[in-house]
């Protein structure tokens, strides 16, 4: 006999984003959205490990603080660039800016996902870094690739879900949904160890 579903603890998506909720989908849990409100301003000197891993923690904290009651997923992916952190580009300038810089070199895509219940006490988080080749881009394959995609929400400038791929030589993870914006591997394991029964 399983154990009923209705038992357990609500879970909530601290995220906004359309790319995570797609992906937590996947699990076909019982889930609810909320935007968290944190400021996700680097702190001066912040290796972009520690800072994906800080905002995915604040994210889930944020949001656990209006539902205690609730398993709280938080979520975040900075882009290491030789130890340099890139963000969301928010423009198109900047994202040119960004892909010439990443043209021809590796980039880390480093996303933290933390599981949060004030209610049991449980605070967990985990990093899933992805490598990421970058060819050779010249500036009209950047400029073709940002007005066909616009991928200004994403950190590094590239969705590797859509045309993106063409930008890319390899990429190297052990947890495929990571690049996307939420590991799906890590993000079942700190539910189940948070108490919530997946198949």
């Amino acid at each position: 006999m399983h154990s009923s579903p209705t038992l357990q603890r609500p879970l909530v998506l601290g995220s906004t984003s359309v790319y995570r909720r797609e992906l937590l989908q996947r699990l076909r849990l019982p889930f609810t959205v909320m935007a968290p409100e944190v400021d996700e301003t680097p702190q001066p000197h912040e290796a972009p490990d520690a800072l994906a891993l800080r905002l995915a923690l604040a994210k889930a904290h944020a949001v656990a603080a209006q539902q205690p009651e609730a398993v709280v997923i938080g979520s975040d992916q900075v882009a290491d660039l030789a130890g340099h952190a890139l963000g969301k580009p928010g423009t198109h300038e900047r994202a040119t800016e960004q892909l010439r810089l990443m043209s021809g070199h590796s980039v880390v895509f480093q996303t933290a996902v933390a599981v949060v219940c004030h209610a049991t006490g449980f605070e967990q988080a985990l990093l899933a870094a992805v490598e990421v080749r970058f060819r050779p881009l010249s500036d009209a394959e950047i400029e073709r690739y940002l007005r066909a995609e616009q991928p200004y929400d994403c950190a590094g400038s590239a969705k590797s879900e859509g045309l993106g791929i063409s930008l890319l030589d390899a990429i190297h993870s052990d947890d495929p949904t990571a690049l996307i914006g939420l590991p799906l591997i890590r993000t079942c394991h700190l539910l189940r160890a948070a108490g919530l029964v997946l198949p």
